[in-house]
């Protein structure tokens, strides 16, 4: 017996929010679709969407609506015209901004009587479909279950918890991650094809290396929760020697060592704040705190 999908709306029809409708007609949901240029919405419509006029027809066609557009202003701008429309109904806000936006947003639904989640999408266009992507979800439990086979179209769908600037926080914390991830290995990247080894030959064991690194932030987590950093595996002192291996190998290849003196002086500062014979995970401490200017 065929499970009747439900109906869903995507406002915003750029290159994630044409994915996202793509991903939902790919599961068979009913979807209604919206954008300020209509001619972004042809390749959606040949797939079975339904082209909106406005945003208040698009609203009103379905009982959820996902907006995903370039910032929050854009979103207010789209959605005032049509916020009669959103009476009794659930929006699910995937545009990217802080989460002291997403509070205001959650505010700016709860005062047009729409139900509201924000969230976060964890990959490119070219991930949305992917059950194995995340998507970060912020707000109340119930409202994602009860959307949870629309959602889960997209991807996994996580809830982080009650307060709506949730998704957007982590968002913002998990790109800081994945931003240094990239650049770290793009300096070990140069350091060794400055000495004739390739990029794909070093990556294969840099990617294995990140599987013991896992490990590690495993075992400092719960340091960090309870504020105490035992220095039995290496310590921040013993980082400190280490990391100048690197900046010698890299200096004498020509490489820039920018990145790894910004971390060197991050430890330099951890140390002088008495965590010399902690773990690396005490290195938090200075972080949470602004550096002293004199």
């Amino acid at each position: 017996m065929n499970r009747v999908r439900e109906a869903v709306t995507v406002v915003g029809l750029g290159s994630m929010g044409s994915a996202l409708a793509a991903a939902l007609l790919d599961q068979g949901h009913p979807t209604t679709v919206w954008n300020r240029s209509p001619g972004r919405a042809d390749a959606l419509r040949a797939k079975g969407a339904t082209l909106a006029a406005d945003p208040a027809e698009a609203v009103a066609a379905s009982g959820l609506t996902i907006v995903c557009v370039l910032d929050y202003d854009v979103m207010y701008g789209v959605l005032d015209p049509a916020a009669a429309a959103l009476e009794g109904k659930t929006l699910v806000n995937l545009t990217s901004g802080s989460p002291e936006q997403a509070q205001e947003a959650t505010a700016w639904a709860e005062r047009h009587g729409a139900a509201y989640l924000d969230g976060a999408v964890m990959t490119t266009p070219p991930g949305v479909g992917n059950p194995e992507m995340m998507f970060l979800y912020s707000g109340e439990a119930a409202l994602l279950e009860a959307h949870r086979p629309v959602l889960a179209a997209l991807g996994d769908p996580v809830h982080l918890g009650t307060d709506p600037g949730l998704a957007s926080l982590y968002d913002v914390a998990l790109l800081g991650l994945m931003w240094s991830t990239f650049t770290g290995w793009l300096h070990g990247t140069s350091v060794v094809t400055a000495q004739g080894t390739d990029a794909t030959a070093f990556t294969r064991v840099a990617l294995r290396w990140l599987t013991a690194v896992a490990g590690f932030m495993t075992t400092y987590a719960p340091q960090v929760d309870a504020g105490h950093y035992p220095g039995d595996d290496a310590t921040v002192d013993i980082q400190i020697a280490t990391i100048d291996h690197l900046i010698h190998a890299a200096a004498a290849r020509g490489v820039d060592n920018s990145l790894p003196q910004l971390l060197k002086a991050t430890m330099v500062r951890a140390r002088a704040a008495g965590h010399g014979s902690d773990s690396y995970a005490s290195v938090i401490e200075v972080l949470k705190k602004p550096e002293s200017t004199k």
